[in-house]
């Protein structure tokens, strides 16, 4: 996570550099045109397997951006929390843990 700025938590809020935005607006844009692809397979009557194996490359490619969403996440913002002796962000993780 080099090169992030400093981070603004308080406000709830991550900075990004370009070059972050873009890889995670490149994934997106992947997830995106595979939900299409499914939507198009759904109207040409596709193979209900086929679907569901689109739809698990989906599943896998959201999880992988979740993934590196919450990895950035501890590396910027509750790390910088907890050097700043703000503890409180432990129980935030905890909770976000639960609904992941």
């Amino acid at each position: 996570m080099s090169e992030l700025k400093t981070c603004a938590c308080k406000q709830k809020a991550t900075p990004r550099n370009e070059e972050q935005i873009k890889k995670i607006e490149n994934r997106i844009s992947r997830i995106s045109g595979q939900l299409q692809g499914v939507k198009k397979m759904i109207n040409e009557n596709a193979y209900c397997n086929d679907i569901l194996m689109q739809i698990c490359a989906i599943s896998s490619a959201l999880k992988g951006l979740s993934g590196e969403i919450l990895k950035e996440h501890l590396h910027s913002c509750v790390t910088e929390s907890v050097l700043k002796g703000d503890e409180k962000v432990l129980d935030e993780v905890v909770e976000l843990f639960k609904k992941y």
